[in-house]
């Protein structure tokens, strides 16, 4: 062996840019196929590599390889669009779910919790409407590693026959005065089996959108995810009130609660036929192919050690991510529940208002975010999801309070006008969300930890926004506490955005680049190409 050039390489993995190697090749920073958040490094003399400098740029260059025409994902509009519509229709249904029991909470209180208190009564139902929301983290823990598995498609198939299931089981349960106890309970059981199965759905349905659609427009047709929430709430809202109008009080409390949960089954029905029309994701079939074959055995060990492996990489690798994933959806949900859900309760039950006039103006203002809600997607394309975000937050923060003394005035202009204030705040997050969540993650595990986070966190602080609300405005007499409420979670949602990376326009990690046209493929190669030296 040379003296002169005693062997100084070792072996080292570790994150871009880090200054504890006085020197690092090849350069930092650099991503390695399959993986551009870690960067597999080597420790090599400066002076060899000065002598040297040929070799290594080849060595390099074999390495790390340039970007092909053949690792670039050149996306079908029409496959994309297709992905989109069965995506957002799955959540529709979801939402519509949860509008139409919110919407019917007082209702509902009476049918299945019967007292002689109001207040106990919509308690009740509030609890039980939480009750699916402990079970969503549990769903999320199944099925999202699951979906990392096996595939997306699949998994969401599952998620929306549970869902059906479990919506239409509802509007057939015998009231408390036919059947008693067991009234209640089986309707505890259908909102747990609604809960798992949605604890797969918002992660499963927002990565299927995000590896489907090129780079450059993830946020526009994320937005349609959203767009597809809003229409289970106007779609809710609008069938409660159309219900509450032309139904007596007596009539609406014996069956009239039903038809809402019926129409889930036929809803269940196009969805999933939708659903299982798709192919999987580009991004899962590419993760699919690159893997290795494998013998029999050692697939069967696989199955085996495959789960635990996949939650020693999100909690124990990932855990930043995750943490910043449930604080986001903390400040998301909170904001979205109180509007959404709680308001036409707290309009009709803290300040006296008509049902129906609640959730006429409620109607208006969603009606009004579905009109806009794609612009903000196109938005957030242009200009990052930073951005959208912050103005969602810091709206939240700085105008929930007048909003709400809007709102407490009573005049039919003052609560459009506070509802519109909240609505474009909310605007912000909803048609951002679900194009910057999923970016937080790898392919390999996206789906399981998106689930997992997003779940945790909405049943934590989502599910139980009306009834926290409902308790405080109990326990203070205060008709101002959700706004304060809401801006406790904006202020954790500031931090959580300011802690955020920018991923507007870049390739999912994990995945190769993603592209609307074959001619922007070809540009994005071209681009590479060393300038010529003359």
């Amino acid at each position: 062996m040379n003296d002169r050039f005693p062997p100084q390489k070792t072996w080292v993995y570790r994150r871009p840019k880090r200054k504890d190697v006085p020197f690092a090749w090849p350069p930092p920073g650099r991503p390695t196929k399959g993986n551009p958040a870690v960067t597999t490094e080597e420790t090599v003399d400066p002076a060899a590599y000065r002598r040297h400098r040929t070799l290594f740029q080849a060595i390099e260059r074999r390495r790390n390889p340039r970007l092909r025409r053949t690792d670039i994902t050149v996306t079908d509009e029409r496959a994309v669009k297709r992905a989109v519509k069965a995506a957002a229709l799955g959540n529709a249904m979801e939402w519509f779910d949860f509008g139409i029991y919110s919407y019917l909470a007082a209702t509902l209180g009476h049918v299945f919790f019967p007292s002689g208190s109001n207040t106990t009564s919509l308690l009740s139902s509030f609890a039980t409407f939480a009750v699916a929301f402990l079970v969503r983290p549990l769903g999320g823990t199944f099925f999202g590693p699951l979906g990392d598995r096996i595939g997306r498609k699949t998994v969401l198939a599952v998620t929306m026959i549970m869902m059906a299931i479990g919506t239409f089981a509802i509007g057939l349960i015998p009231s408390y005065a036919a059947i008693g106890f067991w009234s209640p309970a089986l309707l505890i059981l259908f909102r747990l089996i609604q809960g798992f199965s949605t604890g797969g759905e918002y992660g499963g349905a927002s990565t299927f959108i995000a590896e489907y659609a090129p780079d450059k427009r993830r946020g526009f047709f994320g937005s349609f995810l959203e767009f597809g929430t809003l229409a289970g709430y106007v779609g809710a809202a609008g069938l409660v009130t159309f219900l509450t109008a032309v139904l007596s009080d007596d009539a609406m409390t014996s069956w009239g609660w039903r038809l809402p949960f019926l129409v889930a089954g036929p809803l269940g029905a196009v969805g999933l036929y939708l659903r299982l029309k798709l192919d999987e994701t580009p991004a899962f079939q590419r993760l699919e192919n690159d893997a290795p074959p494998v013998k029999a055995t050692e697939a069967a060990q696989g199955v085996e050690t495959l789960p635990k492996g996949e939650f020693r990489a999100i909690f124990v690798e990932q855990w930043p991510r995750l943490l910043l994933c449930v604080a986001l959806v903390a400040a998301y949900n909170v904001t979205d529940y109180m509007l959404l859900s709680y308001m036409p309760t707290y309009l009709s039950d803290e300040l006296d208002y008509s049902a129906t006039h609640g959730l006429l103006v409620l109607l208006l203002v969603m009606v009004a975010m579905m009109c806009l809600i794609n612009q903000v997607g196109r938005l957030n394309d242009r200009f990052g999801r930073k951005p959208l975000l912050m103005a969602g937050m810091l709206g939240f923060l700085v105008l929930s309070a007048p909003a709400f003394l809007l709102v407490r005035q009573g005049s039919i202009i003052a609560i459009v006008a506070g509802m519109l204030m909240l609505g474009l705040s909310l605007l912000c997050l909803l048609g951002t969300m679900s194009a910057a969540l999923p970016a937080l993650f790898p392919t390999q595990t996206r789906y399981g930890a998106l689930s997992i986070g997003y779940n945790v966190s909405t049943s934590l602080f989502g599910g139980t926004t009306p009834l926290v609300i409902t308790a405080l405005i109990g326990l203070t007499g205060s008709k101002m506490t959700p706004a304060y409420y809401a801006m406790a979670a904006a202020l954790v949602g500031v931090i959580a955005v300011a802690c955020m990376r920018e991923t507007a326009r870049q390739p999912l990690e994990g995945s190769p680049p993603a592209v609307a046209t074959k001619e922007e493929a070809a540009e994005m190669v071209q681009s590479q190409s060393p300038e010529p030296r003359f």
